[in-house]
Order: structure tokens, then sequence, then C-alpha cells
């Protein structure tokens, strides 16, 4: 069943139409509450006990466990997804004359880190060319070979949602032998992840777009072969024993369990994972398949109402249902974003299309202010 409208849980004016949740999710409310409380609480230290630097991370790591249908000890904090991807890189192997398959025009973080770890290794870096049908699955099934050491993959690409079958893809990969790490940050929230069916080895997701939470806050899954792994960085809480802070000078060698040696420093952030929990219990309370449903109605819609300016999109079949870029045979007109920004109508300019991302907060008073901004915008 779809949701109803969610907009009063967000600080939105009825003037604005935001269609642009891929770029940063507003925040709710009870979010924003939970923030402000949290930063007033931090004020007054002597009121923050030894035990609350464990009880945040773990509140935080089993809400976000849950969305992806993982176990608690599975997560790791990250402050972003490239931060996670960091950590896959330390610790998937790849050697020299290998490869690391990846997708043209993905988003430059997973790019960047993994160009620098085939650098180092000696390994080599393909980029699957954007298909013309939009089938990336196809795509990248075309380029698995016995030399495939790495897949680095987003569910959806991040400029117009096209999919990934990620469950064909790494069944795949584990045929040549070969890993996968996943960013998830424009998907994980609004699109459900089958982690039983993918099996990914790691998964990296920010939480400032599809996870409504604040920014420089994140998550990363780790499966279990990694988790006895070599962190990227260290710190005194992921080591066992840290709850006891008398006895932090007794250096340890060991580490709490699962995957939290991959912790970020200083994970208990006081001031924005209590905002980051907010969040994530309101995603788990509409339910992702639920949100999912609903903003495929949503980008259905949007779609049918930009056809009529010849404006495309990728095939619904193939397409993420909280997606939607729209494309023109002769290319968007030059500033077409910032026109719509005009008439308050907020999307994003990504690749070769105008990426609409609406949300629970948008309804069809939106969806018509963004067809008479675009009439405008396109008449003048």
């Amino acid at each position: 069943m779809p949701i109803d409208c969610q907009r009063e849980k967000f600080d939105l004016p009825r003037d604005v139409a935001y269609l642009n949740c891929a770029y940063m999710s507003p925040l709710p409310r009870e979010t924003v509450l939970a923030g402000q409380q949290a930063l007033a609480r931090k004020a007054r230290p002597w009121t923050i006990r030894p035990a609350d630097f464990f009880s945040a991370t773990e509140a935080a790591r089993d809400l976000f466990a849950r969305v992806i249908g993982a176990t608690a000890d599975d997560i790791a904090l990250a402050p972003s997804a490239s931060y996670g991807m960091a950590v896959a890189c330390a610790n998937l192997p790849l050697a020299p004359g290998q490869q690391v398959l990846m997708l043209n025009e993905e988003f430059p973080s997973t790019i960047y880190s993994w160009r620098e770890r085939a650098r180092a290794a000696g390994a080599e870096v393909i980029l699957v060319p954007r298909p013309a049908d939009d089938d990336w699955t196809s795509a990248l099934l075309d380029h698995i070979t016995d030399r495939t050491a790495v897949a680095a993959l987003p569910v959806c690409h991040w400029t117009d949602g096209a999919l990934l079958d990620l469950a064909t893809i790494s069944a795949r990969l584990r045929q040549v032998g070969a890993t996968l790490a996943i960013d998830a940050t424009q998907s994980m929230g609004a699109f459900p992840f089958d982690l039983a069916r993918i099996q990914p080895d790691f998964v990296a997701v920010a939480a400032y777009k599809w996870l409504l939470g604040p920014y420089s806050t994140g998550f990363l899954y780790v499966a279990p072969p990694w988790q006895n792994g070599t962190p990227i960085e260290h710190n005194w809480i992921t080591r066992e024993g840290s709850e006891d802070f008398a006895r932090l000078v007794n250096y340890r060698d060991t580490y709490q369990p699962g995957a939290r040696r991959f912790d970020v420093g200083e994970p208990s952030n006081f001031g924005l994972l209590p905002a980051v929990c907010a969040s994530l219990r309101q995603l788990l309370e509409w339910q992702v398949e639920r949100i999912a449903e609903t903003l495929r109605r949503s980008t259905s819609d949007l779609a049918r109402r930009a056809e009529r300016f010849g404006l495309t999109a990728v095939a619904p079949e193939r397409r993420a249902p909280h997606y939607l870029g729209l494309r023109s045979a002769g290319g968007l007109p030059v500033g077409l974003g910032e026109r719509l920004a005009a008439h308050q109508v907020f999307v994003s300019t990504r690749g070769a299309a105008l990426r609409i991302t609406p949300h629970l907060y948008n309804d069809s008073t939106d969806f018509e202010r963004f067809e008479r901004a675009l009439t405008q915008s396109l008449s003048g």
C-alpha cells in the first residue's frame, strides 16, 4: 500500500516544490528536534556518562541493520560513503594484472577510491560504457572475466536511476572468484535491498540522502568473512575493553566484535547520532517497501507530465522507482535547472539528465507546479 503525503512531518513551505532528495534530503521535524536536544546535552558534558559513548552507536548500528536486513555486528559507523569504500579498498584483494569493474559516469568518490587502489596494486580499472538501452546489467555481465577481481557498483546509476540487477551480477562475480563493493547511498531507505540474494562483501551508505539523516553520517555493512580485516584508522573505542575508561592505559591488540573495528574515530557523535536514529526509526515505521511503491507512483506521474515536452526517462522496468532522469534527444537546454529554481522548483542536472527525485513530502500540488515551471522555462 502506498503512503499518504507526509509533508506535515517536514519543514517545507507550500510554495516550494522540492524534488531533489538525491541531492540532499530535508530533515524530518522529529530528526531536527532530536538533534537540537542532543546538542543541548553536549552543552552539559557532566550529564554524559561513559556508557553513553556506546549506547548511541549501538542504537544507530541496530536500526541501520534492520533497514538493510543485517545484524548489528555487521555494521560499522562511517562519516561518508567514501570512507566505507576506502575500507573496502583496504581489505578486498587485488593483484597485478587483475581488473576493477565500475560504471562509466559513476559518482566520482567510487571512481577515485578504486583508481588509486588499482594503481597501487598494478591492476586495471575498467569503466563499462553507458549502454544505449540502459541495460547496465547485461553490459556488466559482458565485462566480467577471469581477470575481474572486484566490482564497485551502485544499486542504481546516480544520474538517471538506471537499475542494476545486483543479485545476478553478484552471482556471476562469485563464479569467477571476484568480490562486490556497493555504494548504496542513492537507494538505501527508498528501495528495498535484498542482502541475502545480493551477498555483497561491503556496502557503504551516506545518510544525508534517502536515509533522511544529517550530513557527514553514514554506515558500512561488512560481510562476516571480512570482519577480521584491517581498519583504515586506529582509535581507542574500537578496541576490546574500551568500556572501562580507567583501564584504557592497558593497551589492547584485540578489537570489539564484528565490524566495529571499522568504525570511524569518535563514532559516538553525541550531536548527530540521535538525529540519525530518529530518521531511521521513521523509515522503519513507514517501511522501505511502501516508500518505494509510493515513490514509484510519484515518478510515474512526473514522467507522464514530462513526456509532453519531449523529455524521456529510463524505461520503468529498468529504473529505480524513486528516481527519474529526464533526457532530451537534442540535449537539455542550458540553465534549465536554474530556471526551474526561479519558480521554486528544485531538481538537479546530472550528466545528460534532469534528475527528479521526490519523497513522501511531495504531492500532486508539487507535480503540477513542476509542470507549470517546465512550461514557462522551456517557452522562454
